[in-house]
């Protein structure tokens, strides 16, 4: 998968932001190829100096899907909505985007753990 991940600093008007929020994802949600999307308040800041407070992901099945989305008329509505309502204090970028299951992750961990030593006396 791919995804389009925007960062929106911290608005001077939390409450307008909050506002225009839903018209934005109207918006976004009609952008042709959408999987998945995903929203994050941030509510720390642990290490750097970004004036971060959220993060949406859009999902798409490649990089072609996510460009041509973003190129679309909808995709093109959605960002200047985006751009209008936080403005301009925003960073965009596309990733490759891969996930992995607990179920997945606990088989290596159990392969580890038997390829240990102790754990194969003789």
């Amino acid at each position: 998968m791919h995804k389009l991940v925007i960062l929106i600093e911290t608005p001077d008007d939390p409450l307008a932001f909050e506002g225009d929020w839903p018209k934005f994802l109207r918006l976004a949600e009609k952008m042709p190829g959408l999987i998945k999307e995903t929203s994050s308040h941030v509510e720390d800041v642990l290490y750097g100096n970004y004036p971060i407070s959220f993060i949406h992901e859009l999902l798409f099945a490649d990089a072609q899907a996510t460009y041509q989305a973003m190129a679309s008329p909808q995709g093109r509505e959605a960002g200047k909505q985006l751009q209008d309502m936080t403005n301009g204090r925003i960073v965009l970028f596309t990733a490759d985007h891969r996930e992995d299951d607990l179920a997945h992750i606990n088989q290596f961990r159990k392969q580890e753990e038997d390829e240990r030593p102790e754990a194969n006396p003789g």
